[in-house]
């Protein structure tokens, strides 16, 4: 199997201020001259994972991360006053046009699947081509599987630890039971509702238990971000009308794209991707046997990796890489 591109360093990181409120963290590694591709992090409210950088050619791409609103380095930490779904799109095109970039790749998993495509929605003609895993649409059907009725099926032991914080909720109220506990002012109770917001979903996204993955995800400051900024999503069906990507795919007829989903992801079925790339015939869909949701898995990691190669030989010539 293809492995992660060794760990790189940024060559330049910015600061920048997209609102009254939010101050966003962004950095570039790798080609300056390359095939501009921007990583879209997983969450809501996860930051930029430790390999984030790993899934590029060095030598091929111009590899741009940012922290979403509240997430990560961005400021304020969990903040989630004018933190919609716009939002971020709206900061996703300042990026664009503070870096010079006319046209770029979109590279997500998860919620940064979700954003992604509907960037590519709203400014199609900004996309040079979409490579996204574990397909997330928003429906709310998408949430409750997740924190209603759904990946609890299979994960019965870490749904009971998960709710344990929640002291009294209806069964269609998980999120918004801990959006409330998260605004409440027990610090004690919002970090322990943070924490097993957290390792819920490091538990479920892999096929095999992850440590590094639970702990790097149970961790105080990016726990907190996560969970404040998930349930505010989740509560209010991420602030999208319902069904909206699959209903507006056709404005993807000139937009290419790869997608990669794991046959056994608990947390986005495959049926996600499935009905994806039914409404978008100008995608390639890899479906990888061994894998689940996590882009930490090897069967992933090797799909990824040869899905940014593929989009690489494509677009090289275009940018004398």
């Amino acid at each position: 199997m293809l492995p992660l591109y060794p760990e790189l360093k940024p060559y330049t990181r910015h600061r920048l201020k997209v609102d009254d409120i939010h101050d966003l963290y962004v950095d570039e590694s790798g080609n300056e001259a390359g095939i501009p591709v921007l990583f879209l992090h997983a969450g809501p409210g996860s930051g930029c994972e430790f390999d984030s950088r790993r899934f590029f050619s060095p030598d091929k791409y111009r590899i741009i991360l940012f922290d979403q609103r509240g997430a990560g380095r961005s400021l304020p930490t969990g903040e989630v006053s004018a933190n919609k779904s716009a939002d971020l799109l709206g900061d996703m095109e300042k990026i664009r046009i503070k870096l010079d970039i006319d046209k770029w790749v979109l590279f997500g998993g998860g919620w940064g699947s979700t954003l992604a495509l509907l960037y590519a929605e709203s400014f199609p003609g900004r996309v040079l081509s979409l490579v996204l895993r574990g397909i997330f649409l928003a429906r709310q059907e998408d949430i409750n599987w997740i924190y209603q009725d759904g990946a609890n099926r299979f994960c019965p032991d870490h749904w009971e630890d998960f709710v344990a914080p929640l002291a009294d909720y209806g069964p269609d109220q998980v999120c918004a039971a801990y959006q409330a506990l998260m605004q409440g002012d027990n610090e004690l109770a919002r970090m322990s509702a943070a924490k097993a917001w957290s390792i819920w979903e490091a538990q479920c996204t892999t096929l095999h238990p992850n440590q590094r993955l639970i702990k790097h995800f149970s961790d105080a400051h990016r726990s907190i971000a996560r969970c404040n900024i998930g349930s505010h999503y989740y509560s209010n069906g991420c602030f999208l009308t319902e069904n909206q990507i699959l209903r507006d795919a056709p404005r993807l007829k000139d937009v290419s794209g790869i997608i990669v989903h794991g046959r056994f992801d608990l947390f986005c079925p495959f049926e996600n991707a499935y009905l994806l790339h039914q409404a978008w015939p100008q995608s390639q869909l890899y479906i990888v046997r061994e894998a689940g949701h996590s882009a930490t898995e090897p069967a992933l990691i090797d799909a990824l990796i040869r899905a940014t190669r593929t989009t690489a030989n494509r677009f090289e010539r275009d940018f004398g890489v």
